[in-house]
């Protein structure tokens, strides 16, 4: 099944004097907020790529947006279109970093402190000698 390319979804932004500026998608039922605008509007776009990468590698059912024009708002309330592009997304929980914990002798450990070695690169890069040259068919990696 081909992914979807783009996702464009409502956002209904209310504006209260002194709170912050809450963004609620409702076909989602879910919600952020921001500071100013430009916050919002980030916070909303990257709530919207969190969310629909979750039900795509969930394999669940990916809800129809509402046509901007159906969405009601009240006073103090602004409706507007918000754009996600999934490749970056994906791309991006790819390369996500994780934490690993590793048990090194104490002088092994001393030895590379004192050459200012870099623990995380060093083991990327066995790891990558490990597997790359048995698996080169998994550009995944």
């Amino acid at each position: 099944m081909k992914k979807v390319e783009r996702y464009v979804y409502p956002a209904v932004f209310t504006y209260e004097p002194g709170q912050e500026i809450a963004v609620v998608f409702p076909d989602l039922d879910v919600a952020t907020s921001g500071e100013n605008d430009t916050d919002a509007l980030l916070s909303a776009r990257e709530l919207l790529g969190c969310v629909m990468f979750g039900l795509e590698e969930d394999g669940e059912e990916i809800p129809a947006p509402t046509p901007l024009t159906q969405v009601q708002t009240q006073e103090g309330e602004t409706a507007m279109l918000i754009d996600v592009y999934m490749p970056s997304v994906r791309m991006a929980e790819i390369n996500r970093s994780v934490n690993r914990t590793v048990t090194l002798p104490a002088w092994l450990n001393a030895a590379a402190q004192e050459r200012n070695i870099n623990f995380s690169q060093v083991l990327q890069e066995a790891l990558k000698n490990l597997i790359l040259p048995h698996d080169a068919a998994d550009t995944a990696l």
